[in-house]
């Protein structure tokens, strides 16, 4: 019970943020209407990914300063769970945009952003894949790891806030109105779906991590 406390709290937050986000009332705004409760799901994914991808990177540091293949292991799992969300958020974005912008992928420049971002993880596990020499793969990764996560700022925060987008945070488009939602909403998004989807994907990644541990046993000499 103890060492599992914290599963507990993620399905009870996840469940607050489903009922909460599905069934309490929302502010009338337009052109938003009813799809604002879609900042429940798309918002807090976005965080957990930039999440999960510094603690990847923090892994992969880890490993070029001591080649332990277990910081190894840690980086691809937090990088599996991190794409894992990005992608998730590009979906629960484009079915947002489809109610409001009219269709689903407009080629905003934080969509083109968000897309490029998820490539480069991708080639990270294409990478990863080619290389069969386990040292090796670990090292090569763990360097490119650190440029993936480089590239996050450019092309999911700098550029996108540079030029004109249909997406919040653009120029002269500001990124968080505090008129959007009102208090219900922010204790929603905040205390429940914020560190509920956070630590979802905290959970996910343990077990990757798990799985990885048992099936590299004889490699990591456990």
């Amino acid at each position: 019970m103890r060492k599992s406390w914290w599963k507990i709290l993620c399905s009870v937050l996840l469940l607050y943020t489903l009922v909460g986000g599905l069934l309490l009332d929302v502010p009338h705004k337009k052109i938003l209407n009813e799809t604002i409760r879609n900042i429940y799901f798309h918002v807090p994914l976005w965080f957990g990914m930039m999440i999960m991808f510094t603690c990847s990177v923090i892994y992969a540091i880890k490993y070029l300063r001591k080649p332990d293949l277990t910081n190894d292991i840690y980086a691809t799992a937090f990088a599996t769970t991190g794409t894992v969300y990005g992608v998730l958020g590009l979906i629960t974005g484009a079915i947002w945009a489809k109610y409001t912008w009219g269709k689903p992928w407009s080629n905003d420049i934080k969509q083109l952003g968000a897309a490029m971002a998820l490539l480069i993880y991708a080639a990270f596990f294409v990478l990863r894949n080619s290389i069969t020499d386990i040292d090796k793969r670990a090292r090569v990764g763990a360097v490119y790891n650190i440029f993936a996560f480089a590239m996050l700022f450019p092309a999911l925060w700098i550029v996108p806030r540079l030029v004109e987008s249909l997406h919040p945070g653009g120029a002269g488009n500001p990124g968080a109105d505090p008129r959007d939602m009102d208090a219900r909403m922010r204790i929603i998004f905040w205390l429940g779906a914020v560190p509920g989807f956070t630590l979802l994907g905290v959970w996910i990644t343990t077990l990757i991590i798990r799985l990885r541990l048992i099936t590299d046993k004889n490699l990591l000499h456990v």
